[in-house]
């Protein structure tokens, strides 16, 4: 049951977290110089090799603070992402045109290169950290990886039937709306075991 709770949350949170972010706008944006099975295969291994690192430091950090106070952190920084969600990630020219220009022989190892840079630091990221001091890592690392490939992939095709009809906005409400609920049950639960 801990490994169907783990995936599940992880991968519906990062799921949401990626709908509108940069790095989605990133992965249409390589749709449209690559083949889709190559900027899907090179999403998959630069958000694999990322979010290894996100629950690594995860069991690191949850090592080192008590659960407790994990569980309150992990609901405060929920709703910053919830926040982060609502006001949004924007890809500006420049990004796009140093994305774009980061050629290497290879079209898949481009992808991957391009996308493991733009995932960096980003949203997705400090979200599988938080879920990984909650989680046992692996089936928080398999999530991750699962949300944030079904969201791109889902994005990217979107993007190409759609083009600009897609609703962002609606779609940034309800992600952020989840991040709130979920920050608020964490916050609850964090403050009945400090009270404890």
């Amino acid at each position: 049951m801990g490994f169907i709770a783990a995936f599940s949350m992880s991968t519906a949170a990062i799921f949401f977290a990626e709908m509108g972010d940069k790095t989605q706008l990133v992965a249409m944006s390589l749709a449209t110089r690559y083949r889709v099975v190559t900027v899907l295969l090179g999403i998959t291994v630069a958000t694999a090799a990322v979010h290894g690192a996100s629950v690594l430091i995860a069991e690191v950090l949850g090592m080192a603070i008590p659960t407790d106070w994990a569980t309150l952190a992990a609901g405060v920084a929920f709703l910053v992402f919830g926040v982060w969600t609502l006001i949004g990630d924007e890809l500006t020219e420049k990004d796009e045109a140093r994305a774009a220009s980061r050629r290497i022989s290879s079209p898949l190892m481009t992808v991957c290169a391009v996308f493991f840079v733009a995932e960096l630091g980003d949203k997705t990221m400090l979200t599988t950290i938080t879920i990984g001091t909650q989680y046992d890592w692996f089936p928080v690392w398999i999530g991750s990886t699962v949300g944030m490939v079904l969201a791109d992939g889902i994005g990217i095709a979107l993007g190409a039937a759609l083009g600009k009809r897609l609703p962002e906005r609606a779609v940034q409400i309800g992600a952020a709306a989840l991040f709130f609920l979920a920050g608020g049950a964490l916050l609850l639960q964090g403050v009945r075991m400090v009270a404890v």
